[in-house]
């Protein structure tokens, strides 16, 4: 079975891949969730954020964002002595930051969706080469998160939160997942 190329045989990863990336995310806990994971990931591979999702669950309140907006400083210290996440305090207070901004947005997915029209955008890329990293879409993004408060949302982080959460569809033609969630699948 084919996957796309940056699919290893972790079974995390082939799970990730198989199940989740590039199908369209309209819960708004998941997406912020993901929007937060993907902040983590800057300078990291998305593999080790993926390792430690499921402690970034438990620590961070199940990314409620009510309770991420309401951490205080002491919490982010304590958070930083945890070796089941990254440790990095910019990162911490940012997931404090973006979700206090989350929660100042009126419709977040609706939002977050409209950058790519309100479905998702199916590519038919032949090989990772023609894979863009960013795009104008997620440029435009990274401006508006970043205008409405938001932090470690540049437009490479943008554009793997698209493609993550299904906003466009970037696996690649020789992928199986191509086929399934381009006729809707999921």
């Amino acid at each position: 079975m084919n996957r796309c190329f940056w699919c290893s045989a972790d079974p995390l990863y082939v799970a990730y891949h198989d199940q989740e990336w590039g199908v369209p995310l309209h819960e708004p806990r998941a997406l912020f969730e993901l929007l937060l994971l993907e902040g983590f990931q800057a300078g990291l591979s998305w593999f080790t954020v993926l390792q430690k999702r499921a402690r970034y669950r438990q620590v961070l309140h199940g990314f409620d964002p009510q309770r991420l907006a309401a951490l205080d400083d002491a919490e982010i210290e304590a958070l930083l002595q945890d070796p089941g996440i990254i440790r990095n305090r910019r990162k911490l207070q940012a997931a404090r930051q973006n979700a206090r901004a989350w929660l100042s947005l009126e419709d977040p997915v609706a939002w977050l969706w409209s950058f790519v029209g309100g479905h998702p955008r199916i590519n038919h890329f032949r090989d990772r080469h023609e894979v863009p990293a960013v795009t104008a879409e997620a440029e435009a993004m990274s401006r508006a998160l970043r205008k409405a408060g938001f932090s470690f949302v540049g437009p490479t982080i943008c554009y793997a939160f698209m493609q993550a959460s299904g906003m466009v569809m970037d696996h690649t033609l020789d992928c199986f997942r191509h086929a399934e969630l381009a006729r809707g699948a999921g």
